[in-house]
């Protein structure tokens, strides 16, 4: 393993997790109608790596599934991490 997949690992489960404590800070703050994570915000973390622990916040914590956006965009970004996941530590 080279220093470039070590520091994409590194990112890779960073940012999952914060994807998937993400949906549950906001969730908390949903259900005690505070400030919210806004849906930028978490799309940011999804794209930047994050869909897996984004994918799993969501329904780990049943929040935002009632949208189709979140219900697609997450499961499709979390499909894109893997590819990228795949192809770094395969083919470089």
């Amino acid at each position: 393993m080279n220093i470039y997949q070590i520091i994409f690992l590194g990112a890779v489960l960073i940012m999952n997790a914060v994807g998937f404590i993400i949906m549950g800070v906001d969730k908390k703050r949903a259900i005690k109608k505070r400030y919210r994570v806004s849906e930028a915000t978490l799309f940011a973390v999804a794209t930047a790596f994050g869909g897996v622990g984004s994918t799993c916040g969501m329904f780990y914590f049943r929040h935002k599934t009632k949208h189709w956006y979140f219900r697609l965009g997450f499961p499709v970004l979390a499909a894109l991490t893997i590819v990228a996941s795949i192809y770094i530590f395969t083919i470089l």
